[in-house]
């Protein structure tokens, strides 16, 4: 029933959020622009094209359907992170994948590589260099012996730490004002490049492997177990944990290629429907997805209208929004994480 009432609640939030905006545009010419575009109805052919078409249907909707994207590739990247690394405070940025997209970004802004993809160079060496981080950790973990949660977490680090520093020592030594100021906003996150284009490549990527990891909610419970207790009940999970990983960072690549940098959701969400849902990743997982999809709406509707004229990136109204919620929800009910209270 509660995934049933945010299923309700998400459709609404798409149909509600598209209404908003710092344009002027009435409840009735938006609902008679999506109503041609749907059914191409003879009496809203008026709305066909122009500039409260554009606005709603090449601005708004496509902002909307990405935010739900994001949100949901985000927060089931937070459940499998925490249950890949058997810790709390792990996300989707902590195995060193945000510093591998930041390397990439700057390696694309300030010294000009990828400038034949033209204006996805950003995007798409961001997406490479998260999945390349990924595939870095992975391969140091698994060395001189196989991978597990520890190690895992120790490769992230010292991957974090490298990428890091390239990429500030890029900045420092380009001198160019500009490019520092595009590359910072460009880690603040922003929804503002949605096109048709990549929602339809990206929206069903999320949908598909997320419902993936659904499926695997039996593996992802015996790992907070812990890997002696898996072997125990003859289940290896240095493979599954390396499959995760790969399918994670595809998610996390994807979600900075469209949006950039968005931190906290991958944490805020999963803690918050673990507190009110328990640990089981049947029940965690689809609502993490809901509810981070949800969240990520209503977040970048705020950001389009809390300033006139302006755009609020979204990276820091989420981390202005989640942190106290984070700490209230601590505060107010402790939970298991894995057995035992956390």
């Amino acid at each position: 029933m509660v995934i049933v009432g945010l299923v309700a609640a998400l459709l609404c939030s798409v149909l509600i959020s598209i209404t908003f905006g710092n344009a002027d545009i009435s409840v009735r010419e938006v609902y008679s622009v999506i109503f041609y575009e749907l059914f191409h109805l003879d009496r809203f052919s008026g709305y066909a094209s122009g500039a409260v078409h554009d606005v709603v249907w090449l601005i708004r909707f496509p902002r909307i359907l990405l935010a739900l994207a994001v949100g949901m590739g985000l927060s089931v990247c937070g459940v499998v992170m925490q249950a890949v690394v058997k810790n709390p405070l792990a996300d989707p940025y902590v195995l060193g994948v945000s510093s591998g997209a930041y390397l990439g970004a700057a390696m694309a802004i300030i010294l000009g590589i990828g400038s034949f993809l033209g204006d996805n160079a950003v995007g798409v060496l961001a997406f490479a260099g998260a999945v390349l981080a990924s595939f870095a950790v992975l391969t140091i973990s698994n060395m001189g012996g196989r991978s597990n949660a520890g190690k895992l977490i120790l490769a992230g680090m010292a991957i974090s730490s490298v990428c890091s520093a390239f990429a500030n020592f890029i900045i420092y030594i380009s001198q160019n004002k500009n490019a520092t100021a595009e590359i910072t906003y460009w880690s603040m996150g922003s929804l503002a490049s949605a096109e048709w284009s990549n929602i339809v490549v990206f929206l069903p990527m999320m949908l598909l492997i997320s419902a993936a990891f659904w499926t695997q909610y039996r593996s992802l419970n015996l790992m907070l177990l812990g890997d002696d207790t898996a072997v125990t009940l003859g289940t290896d999970l240095s493979r599954a944990r390396i499959v995760y990983m790969i399918l994670a960072s595809l998610l996390v690549g994807f979600s900075v290629c469209a949006a950039g940098m968005i931190g906290f959701v991958g944490l805020i969400i999963p803690h918050a429907v673990r507190m009110l849902f328990g640990t089981d990743h049947r029940r965690l997982i689809p609502l993490s997805a809901l509810v981070g999809a949800i969240f990520l709406i209503w977040a970048d509707v705020a950001c389009r209208v809390i300033l006139s004229n302006a755009e609020l990136p979204i990276g820091i109204l989420v981390s202005i929004i989640g942190a106290p919620c984070f700490i209230y929800l601590m505060i107010r009910k402790s939970y298991g994480f894995g057995g035992g209270k956390s």
